[in-house]
């Protein structure tokens, strides 16, 4: 599996976590395994 699929994965369990501020964190943290795959290629 790549590293950005796995970033993708954790920033999808941050963002349906009900703890506030885990909504942000996991977007960014899929936003950025968005970028590293598109710039990875």
């Amino acid at each position: 599996m790549r590293a950005s699929t796995i970033a993708m994965l954790f920033g999808a369990a941050l963002f349906v976590l009900p703890i506030p501020g885990t909504f942000v964190a996991g977007a960014l943290v899929i936003l950025a395994g968005v970028a590293a795959r598109v710039l990875g290629s």
